[in-house]
């Protein structure tokens, strides 16, 4: 499974939306800020809880909030993308340690 593929695979379950397997990053962010946007007009405390369980980085996030002029929901949705690469990475990384150290396994 490519980076992408699994990228969308693994934000359609966490999002809880039907995403096109076959998503540009543009199309992808673009999508999820659209999402974003609605949570804050509507569903403001949710979305908090969901930067939460997807542990996005409170600090950084109030900061490019601040100091840039991009639309919020943007912002979130390129925070969203990046931590979730982020576990993806370390999810194959776990996985080449198992698979390295197998022998020592009980």
């Amino acid at each position: 499974m490519d980076n992408s593929t699994e990228l969308i695979r693994d934000l359609s379950q966490t999002c809880g939306l039907e995403l096109a397997e076959q998503l540009s990053v543009a199309q992808l962010e673009a999508l999820l800020a659209e999402k974003f946007n609605a949570m804050i007009r509507d569903q403001f405390s949710a979305l908090v809880q969901f930067l939460y369980r997807m542990d996005v980085s409170e600090a950084r996030l109030r900061d490019l909030l601040k100091s840039s002029g991009e639309d919020a929901g943007l912002i979130i949705a390129r925070l969203v993308i990046e931590r979730q690469q982020q576990k993806i990475l370390t999810r194959r990384q776990y996985r080449a340690d198992d698979a390295l150290s197998g022998e020592e396994r009980w």
